[in-house]
């Protein structure tokens, strides 16, 4: 698979930012999710959306992969900046609405996009990630902190999930890439599941590419940071005002978000629900046929309505 790659200024930021397919093709922007570079999209997946007929667009958020790495002291930015970029190099592409697909935090961003740009949206697809406006952060903190949920709070996270970063919270940072790469293979096959077969040594070879291709390890930390400082993003009606035709999809074995997906679904009118058997928080080789096939036809048939 051929990438067309190269660095973006997108305010005062630059992402690195990948294209694959064919260029005059329905643009697909993938979103990945906090803390993750754009490679996390596995080749294989964005290879069969290319082969579709899309032109397919990956890039790193700021502070993960190729991309800036911030002085967060000197220059301190929220999530309302995350969404921004995005944003942005839709428009340093010149692109004016793309097909978004978000996975994890990236759904949440596309989830805000969706709301507070609607122009920019031709679909969304939202794969494994929380509504929008509905304080995900706070549950995961109550679960890690092994405090009550309040009434009416999502869905909180597995145990696998909460007993892996309850043990993390309390060992030493890792401080060698040895380490670091130890640790989020563990990350890795927790977010997998039980479901499907975990090849350690594959995830091994992802996690040293990952590590090796940042400018700054560790900096992608900052999202945490900038977390902080935008919390709760839009109200929790905000999701009844998506009009863009929108695909919402879960695995079976979601351990950090189950069933927020299909809370999603009933808030976005006209949603679709898709649930596919065996996958966890990650994007499985098994995954990739079904997750493909789904998004293809719902970008395609987005583009016959609009015919």
């Amino acid at each position: 698979m051929t990438a067309t790659g190269r660095t973006v200024e997108i305010g005062d930021v630059e992402l690195w930012v990948e294209e694959f397919g064919d260029p005059d093709g329905p643009p697909v922007l993938l979103i990945m999710g906090s803390m993750s570079q754009g490679h996390v999209w596995p080749d294989a997946f964005v290879g069969r959306l290319a082969a579709g007929g899309r032109r397919v667009i990956r890039y790193d958020h700021r502070d993960t992969g190729r991309s800036t790495a911030v002085d967060f002291d000197a220059h301190p930015y929220t999530w309302t900046d995350i969404r921004d970029d995005a944003i942005g190099l839709l428009d340093a592409l010149g692109i004016g609405a793309a097909h978004i697909v978000g996975h994890s935090a990236g759904g949440l961003l596309g989830q805000w996009i969706a709301v507070t740009r609607p122009e920019r949206v031709a679909t969304l697809t939202v794969i494994g990630a929380s509504p929008l406006g509905r304080r995900e952060g706070e549950v995961v903190l109550r679960a890690l902190m092994g405090e009550p949920q309040d009434a009416g709070a999502l869905p909180p996270p597995k145990a696998a999930f909460t007993e892996l970063f309850q043990r993390a919270a309390t060992a030493p940072p890792p401080a060698t890439r040895a380490e670091y790469v130890d640790f989020q293979v563990e990350v890795a096959r927790v977010l997998h599941g039980p479901a499907l077969p975990f090849d350690a040594d594959a995830q091994r070879a992802v996690e040293e590419r990952l590590y090796d291709r940042a400018r700054v390890p560790g900096s992608e930390a900052n999202h945490r940071r900038a977390a902080a400082g935008h919390p709760h993003f839009e109200p929790e009606d905000a999701l009844g005002g998506i009009t863009a035709p929108t695909l919402v999809v879960e695995g079976s074995e979601e351990p950090v978000k189950p069933g927020h997906g299909r809370l999603i679904a009933a808030e976005i009118p006209g949603a679709e629900y898709l649930e596919v058997p065996g996958m966890g928080h990650t994007l499985p080789a098994e995954a990739h046929a079904p997750l493909a096939e789904a998004v293809l036809a719902h970008t395609g048939r987005a583009a016959v309505a609009a015919g």
